[in-house]
């Protein structure tokens, strides 16, 4: 997607993913979204660049398959890695002393990242369908039921994981369902996880005094409907 286009996409993913808007304006920015990528993938069939979606016109799939991916990619790989980010930044601020292990230790941000991962859990619920009769807990989900699976209840399961409701960034319990499972694992997970190792260590040694300009309770976040959880604002301060 072309950079100087990111104000109209950030908008309207925000609007679709954020939870604060009724129906109608979900759909109208939805619609928005999806004529815009319809004529991004017309000029991406016409005049090829060097990306993704470029690559993908040179095939079989049709325009409305080309049109599903890049809305996947552009909101899922965009709302996702910027509120772990800004979440997690908030967290952080809000445990000082893990903050300080992470500031006095850079090395420590691939096991951070899996914490915040766990700890947060952003993207919180998903969709499967039962494929066969399975038994869970004592009950049948019967094949061709529909399931919610809480991830972020997985991810804080005590019997899994000692102390869940603690930020522990030296945490040695793997196993998070942050990215989900299986065959439907997020396919962005190692871009994200490596967007993440560079910006939560770079945020701090560039502004070692980085704080909350307001009290965290008056942090504004996204509401429990949004399909990606986050924080609306973060207000921080610094000294110069």
């Amino acid at each position: 997607m072309p950079y100087e286009d990111r104000g109209f996409f950030q908008e309207h993913i925000d609007k679709f993913l954020g939870g604060e808007v009724g129906d109608e304006e979900l759909i109208a920015s939805y619609t928005a979204v999806q004529h815009y990528l319809a004529e991004l993938v017309a000029a991406k069939r016409a005049d090829p660049t060097d990306d993704v979606l470029s690559d993908l016109t040179d095939g079989d799939l049709t325009d409305e398959e080309l049109r599903g991916m890049a809305l996947i990619l552009l909101s899922a790989g965009f709302d996702t890695t910027a509120n772990m980010l800004a979440l997690g930044t908030f967290a952080l601020l809000r445990n000082p002393e893990q903050l300080a292990a992470l500031r006095a230790d850079p090395a420590l941000a691939e096991q951070a990242v899996e914490e915040l991962l766990r700890y947060l859990s952003v993207a919180k619920q998903f969709f499967r369908v039962a494929l066969e009769d399975v038994e869970l807990g004592g009950h049948t989900i019967p094949a061709g039921t529909t399931v919610i699976l809480s991830l972020n209840t997985a991810n804080r399961d005590p019997e899994r994981f000692p102390d869940p409701h603690t930020l522990d960034l030296r945490r040695q319990d793997g196993g998070h369902l942050a990215f989900g499972h299986g065959i439907h694992q997020c396919l962005g997970q190692q871009l994200a996880r490596v967007e993440m190792r560079v910006a939560f260590p770079a945020l701090l040694t560039r502004f070692p005094t980085l704080r909350l300009a307001v009290p965290a309770e008056e942090v504004a976040l996204r509401p429990e409907t949004a399909d990606i959880y986050g924080v609306k604002s973060l207000p921080v301060t610094w000294d110069v």
